[in-house]
């Protein structure tokens, strides 16, 4: 299984360190991506352990590959482009709230939750504990139910991230939750691995490349608690 990172920051005056939890994936060669997606390659163009003066690689691969941001544009004939992500969408207050559901978030379990207005919400299903380290994609991972969608939308949350590729199922209802979530203006956080943090309430930051009118774009997130 490949490792996280954990960003731990000497705070000045503080001999105790304030630390960051890394629940973005890694960028790999040949990592799994969504079907029909351009898949992962990473390949060294130049080496210096190869005698070459410099090391520098080629990337190619689909916009919504690993931990990535879905933008309005992504599922929207005149929706926002990722360029124009306001920062405050995936950098702030957020909430880990853990799934028990082992098929679909589904809205009776939110309910419990008591979701408020403006708030950014991580879900963590039982995908964050495997399924992002094989290899294969697998269709039958946990995603956000169409009623759930509609839920969250009501509620008007900022932000909304899931463990795995995509918020919406691969065989049912994918499209149609995507478009119910974007659009109510809320923003997408997909391929997160939330495997080593629990629920509650965390810092969040988590900003994707600003590609120019993207559909979407790769990024990286860490959470500290709140």
């Amino acid at each position: 299984m490949a490792s996280q990172t954990e960003i731990v920051p000497q705070a000045k005056g503080n001999p105790q360190a304030i630390g960051w939890t890394e629940i973005s994936v890694p960028l790999f060669d040949g990592m799994v991506h969504w079907p029909g997606d351009p898949p992962v390659r990473i390949q060294r163009t130049a080496d210096i352990d190869l005698g070459d003066s410099h090391t520098l690689s080629e990337i190619s691969m689909g916009s919504h590959s690993g931990t990535h941001i879905d933008a309005p544009r992504h599922f929207l004939r005149q929706g926002l482009g990722i360029d124009r992500m306001p920062a405050e969408a995936t950098v702030g207050i957020a909430r880990v709230i853990e799934i028990r559901d082992t098929v679909l978030v589904r809205a009776e379990e939110l309910l419990a939750h008591r979701i408020r207005r403006g708030e950014r919400i991580l879900l963590k299903t039982r995908n964050s504990g495997a399924a992002w380290w094989i290899k294969e994609f697998t269709g039958d991972f946990v995603s956000i139910s169409l009623e759930a969608a509609d839920f969250l939308a009501r509620r008007g949350v900022r932000a909304v991230g899931i463990d795995y590729l995509s918020i919406g199922g691969y065989r049912a209802d994918g499209k149609k939750v995507h478009q119910v979530l974007l659009e109510a203006g809320i923003w997408l956080i997909e391929g997160l691995d939330l495997s080593r943090v629990s629920q509650g309430k965390y810092h969040l930051v988590c900003l994707p490349l600003r590609l120019k009118e993207g559909d979407g774009a790769p990024a990286r997130a860490f959470v500290r608690r709140a």
